[in-house]
């Protein structure tokens, strides 16, 4: 099958399936009873006229949500224009809920309606990103099935369709690009005004975001009203959420981001609280939502220690839904791992492997190399960071993943202010960005769990002859414990000598994978030996060697 006939068999099976806006609105009256799905997200909507001096951002609002087993969630609601006040709720359990509304203003209080929700029948939605209980340096989702991070960063996809009110073309354009990639995770701001780094100057107007005419606050980027925030930002987001939902994404949301030029009020500031508030209380009902308090936070003298320990402490309190929280700082998280839920990691070094096993041994986390270095190449040149070569991107995130550390991926002209949206379309006259290279990869744990393997950590000695800190002779291996062993064989290597225990039977079953093509190779079966030679079928490339026990 070619590209093109893979992409649209993956479209035609997204699209068999219900793309329906997946939050459901209900004008509020009195004894209101509403149905919804397990994870899909409610807006219970309240009307209130304005007081003429009053802030509506200052009034204070939300619910007391109780499930059918009495458990109480505490949703703060947001101001949303029109005189409007919503409660939003989404339910991981099925049953009958109810609610009552608090409220500083009186006409909003004491408001109760309740909501029967119905177990998930939405193929793409799995709940929560959580840590897996049984692995806690891994993710799984809320209905336990194994999560395998592969992150797609995507800073300004906040801006591809701000300005049409009524479709997201754009938007919905690449994420289907990323989601028929196997890439599940997507890095982005809540806003970005420009970057600080020169950009190639024949960019299309088409594909560059930079310097919207439009910021967080009313009046702009360049003089905000800090008293106001911009709702039409907010509202859109609501889209751009729903949309990466649809289609089984994560929303790993960057709340703060210091060198993008962005007009941020004082710290700690009734501004600063309000924009920080009104987005944890707008979004955390969408269960696809991961918290980032700052993108390379510490850097840039924008923000101090106890700052961010006062902002994830703000984001715990006021969170009801308990959704993830990480830093996008190693600084930080090496210091204060006690405070997040994963460390987020940002290494460029020639050394990626042997530091990211150092990472993953030093914490007792998950580890996300949120940032290798690799920004692979596009036709309009912006931010190269060390390695610009796809080839060479990929081979950084399989070190990442073989160290037993998530990976990210990095397109120079989809990750920052130039967005080439529709860049797999054949009508352009440059070479596609290879985000099919990383639909093999995620292909790979689905074939395999990631979350039952762990990293063999090498001697500095090869003369090992069993055990699992070796494996083989060189490359850079992951075991479960099951017998079942794979290596990542680095194109340098002519051939690897495999040290594994000897399974009962004796034998062992060896297959090859080509990552830069998903074609497999099986070799069949053969016998077990204490020093068994392997050779790529794909020799001087990297490739990837599958081993299993015969049972």
């Amino acid at each position: 099958m070619t590209y093109r006939s893979i992409y649209l068999a993956f479209l035609i099976w997204l699209f068999s399936f219900p793309l329906q806006a997946q939050v459901i609105k209900s004008n509020y009256r009195q004894g209101i009873t509403a149905q919804t799905e397990q994870w899909q997200v409610h807006d219970f909507i309240f009307q209130a006229k304005p007081k003429t001096s009053e802030n509506p951002f200052d009034v204070t609002f939300g619910a007391i949500y109780t499930g059918p087993d009495g458990d109480k969630m505490d949703v703060p609601g947001f101001f949303d224009g029109n005189n409007q006040w919503v409660s939003r709720f989404s339910a991981s359990k099925s049953g009958a809920w109810t609610f009552e509304t608090y409220s500083t203003r009186p006409e909003l209080s004491g408001l109760r309606g309740s909501i029967m929700v119905k177990e998930n029948t939405r193929p793409n939605q799995k709940g929560a990103v959580l840590i897996d209980n049984k692995n806690p340096q891994a993710f799984v989702y809320e209905d336990g099935s194994s999560h395998f991070i592969l992150a797609f960063e995507l800073d300004w996809l906040f801006a591809l369709d701000y300005h049409n009110p009524k479709h997201i073309p754009r938007t919905e354009k690449i994420l289907d690009d990323i989601a028929a990639n196997g890439f599940n995770h997507v890095v982005m701001n809540v806003f970005a005004y420009d970057v600080g780094w020169k950009i190639a100057d024949n960019v299309p107007e088409e594909y560059f975001f930079g310097r919207p005419n439009y910021g967080i606050f009313e009046g702009g980027n360049q003089t905000p009203d800090f008293n106001k925030l911009n709702l039409a930002l907010f509202q859109h987001l609501d889209r751009v959420f729903l949309a990466m939902q649809q289609r089984g994404l994560d929303a790993h949301l960057m709340i703060y981001v210091w060198n993008k030029k962005v007009n941020w009020p004082d710290m700690y500031s009734k501004a600063d609280n309000l924009y920080f508030d009104y987005v944890i209380s707008r979004y955390q009902a969408f269960n696809n939502i991961i918290w980032d308090i700052s993108k390379e936070a510490l850097d840039y003298g924008r923000c101090d220690i106890p700052y961010l320990h006062e902002r994830i402490s703000r984001v715990r309190s006021k969170d009801a839904f308990k959704r993830l929280v990480t830093v996008h700082d190693y600084e930080y998280n090496s210091r204060h791992e006690d405070k997040v839920d994963f460390v987020s990691i940002q290494s460029w070094r020639p050394n990626l492997y042997s530091l990211m096993l150092q990472g993953r041994q030093f914490h007792s986390k998950p580890v996300v190399n949120i940032e290798h270095g690799g920004y692979e190449q596009g036709p309009y040149v912006s931010f190269l960071g060390n390695y610009t070569n796809a080839e060479t991107c990929l081979e950084r995130t399989y070190e990442c993943v073989f160290a037993g550390v998530y990976g990210s991926y990095y397109w120079q002209d989809a990750a920052w202010n130039i967005v080439i949206w529709d860049a797999l379309e054949e009508k352009h006259d440059f070479n596609s960005p290879r985000y099919d290279y990383y639909k093999h990869l995620a292909g790979l744990f689905k074939k395999y769990n990631f979350n039952e393997f762990k990293p063999s950590v090498p001697k500095l000695t090869t003369n090992d002859k069993g055990g699992n800190d070796n494996l083989a002779t060189n490359g850079f291996g992951l075991y479960d414990d099951k017998g079942k062993y794979l290596m990542l064989i680095p194109k340098e290597t002519e051939r690897t000598n495999v040290i594994i225990p000897r399974p009962e039977s004796g034998k062992i079953i060896v297959s090859w994978m080509n990552p830069f093509t998903g074609e497999f190779r099986d070799k069949g079966e053969m016998n077990w030996s204490g020093w068994m030679e392997m050779i790529s079928p794909w020799q001087y490339e990297m490739s990837i060697l599958m081993i299993e026990n015969k049972k």
